[in-house]
């Protein structure tokens, strides 16, 4: 059942903007406030992810660490339950690529980036051309295959 108020092409607009500071993330995350784990995994993952990019800004170590593992554990719901799902595995990705290598939350990039590549040329429309201005802008994908999405 999706909620009225979520559009998924808006949900796209907003998650690039969203690692761009506090105030983003917080709106980010409010926007996917109500979300509920067994929803639609594509929302569930960015939901994850929104958990995630918040944490970065709690103010003590402890509350950081706890909001940061609630966020894995939303996208990895999310993959599980969807693993050959392109959009969860973008979310993963990006997320993975960009979280300090300390929270070893870093296993899935090589799969991802895999992933991304070999299903790219299937997609069609707006998703396919989101995919592409994160692939060709990730550190994981390589250069060659950025020059065939081009």
């Amino acid at each position: 059942m999706p909620h009225a108020n979520l559009e998924l092409s808006e949900i796209r607009k907003m998650y690039p903007e969203a690692s761009k500071s506090e105030t983003f993330a917080k709106e980010f995350a409010a926007k996917l406030a109500t979300i509920a784990l067994d929803e639609d995994p594509i929302l569930v993952a960015y939901k994850g992810a929104s958990i995630t990019m918040v944490s970065k800004f709690a103010k003590n170590l402890n509350q950081k660490i706890k909001q940061f593992k609630e966020g894995v554990k939303w996208m990895e719901s999310a993959a599980n339950r969807n693993p050959n799902n392109i959009e969860i595995r973008l979310i993963r990705l990006s997320i993975q690529e960009n979280v300090p290598r300390i929270t070893n939350y870093r296993s899935n990039i090589a799969e991802d980036a895999k992933f991304l590549v070999e299903h790219y040329k299937e997609q069609s429309g707006p998703l396919k051309e989101y995919l592409k201005s994160f692939m060709l802008q990730s550190k994981s994908i390589p250069v060659a295959e950025k020059q065939m999405i081009k």
